[in-house]
């Protein structure tokens, strides 16, 4: 019954599939969610089978999910797609998510996600990348594409530390190495403390989750590799605020100067109904380390200014602020009004600006 489940996702397009015992399977489709009347409730007897299904003999996954009362795991559907479940118990039984993972990494320019985010990577050879946003907004995904960028046009060994493997990567011109944590390594630390003797040029952290990860991720950026990952942050200066916060009151002065010595950028991403037809379109905040940002992220009192200055940025540098690109959006058709002030990070601003009226009571 799984793969019908699961073939039925892929065939409604659904990013999601949601199963828990008393329940019937429930798909989530173009961000709304759908029960799935077709399939019977799932009882205790069903949730095993697919649990053994999920799992399969990793007595490690096996382990970690009876001690903690959750587990992560990559599953894969021959011929169809691959997932991300998260297996967990709640109110004494059992429930699953799985997120569709295609086979196939989709090239970059099929994200519509601006390019500046592609050249910003593939021209620096070190420092530290960050793609940041709340889960489901695709920060995976765009890691992958421009990975996959990397691989068509660059000859470099680039290892991947994830948790669990999401997209598969075969060498191309690049040598790759992608490593499993709790199945290749204990975890995301170890695993990149690792990385740094097996002679990387650039290092994939699925995410940082904590302060060793951290510290390791900055220390490796600040000798010469180039580090990838994703923090569950909603804008840069909530990203800078939060690795800042990850270390100690008596470090965190070294650690400002560290980062901005190494960040190259940040961007941050949602994902918006679109207006013009089904699916998502991602709006995306993007910070350059430029001299400016440096200066601002050497000074706590000036982290503040950060919105301002990616704002001013965009002409210059391609920085834009969310509300900039909300109102591109929104102005090529491609998301509605009321998306637009929804997801806004000032809505009363953006709305004056949508109507023609500046801020300074003149029209545009």
């Amino acid at each position: 019954m799984l793969q019908l489940i699961l073939k039925k996702a892929i065939d409604l397009e659904a990013s999601d599939i949601h199963i828990k015992v008393g329940s019937k399977p429930t798909f989530r489709i173009h961000k709304k969610l759908h029960v799935m009347d077709e399939f019977p409730v799932i009882d205790e007897e069903h949730f095993k089978l697919f649990f053994d299904q999920v799992v399969g003999k990793s007595e490690e996954k096996r382990k970690e999910f009876e001690e903690f009362g959750e587990v992560d795991i990559s599953y894969s559907l021959p011929k169809v797609s691959r997932f991300r479940v998260n297996v967990f118990k709640q109110r004494g039984t059992w429930g699953m998510a799985f997120r569709v993972i295609p086979f196939e990494i989709p090239p970059f320019e099929s994200l519509n996600l601006p390019e500046i985010m592609l050249k910003t990577v593939l021209e620096t050879n070190k420092g530290l990348v960050l793609v940041t946003g709340p889960t489901g907004s695709g920060k995976s995904t765009t890691l992958a594409s421009i990975i996959e960028e990397m691989n068509k046009t660059q000859r470099k060994v680039i290892v991947t530390i994830e948790d669990p493997i999401e997209y598969l990567l075969r060498d191309k011109n690049c040598y790759i190495v992608q490593r499993e944590v709790g199945i290749d390594t204990q975890s995301f630390a170890r695993g990149l403390r690792a990385a740094l003797r097996e002679d990387p040029d650039v290092i994939m952290v699925g995410e940082i989750r904590d302060t060793e990860t951290a510290e390791i991720a900055l220390q490796a950026a600040e000798t010469g590799h180039l580090v990838l990952s994703t923090l569950h942050t909603l804008d840069a200066k909530e990203t800078v605020n939060r690795l800042i916060g990850m270390f100690k009151l008596e470090v965190r002065e070294q650690i400002r100067q560290m980062l901005a010595g190494t960040l190259v950028a940040v961007f941050s991403q949602r994902l918006l109904p679109r207006a013009d037809r089904k699916g998502a379109i991602p709006a995306v905040e993007i910070m350059i380390n430029t001299g400016a940002i440096k200066e601002a992220l050497m000074d706590p009192n000036r982290i503040d200014e950060i919105p301002e200055l990616i704002a001013k940025g965009k002409a210059a540098y391609g920085t834009q602020t969310f509300d900039q690109h909300l109102e591109e959006l929104y102005r090529q058709g491609l998301i509605d009004y009321h998306t637009a002030i929804l997801y806004a990070s000032k809505p009363s601003d953006l709305e004056l600006k949508l109507k023609g009226i500046t801020s300074g009571g003149g029209y545009l």
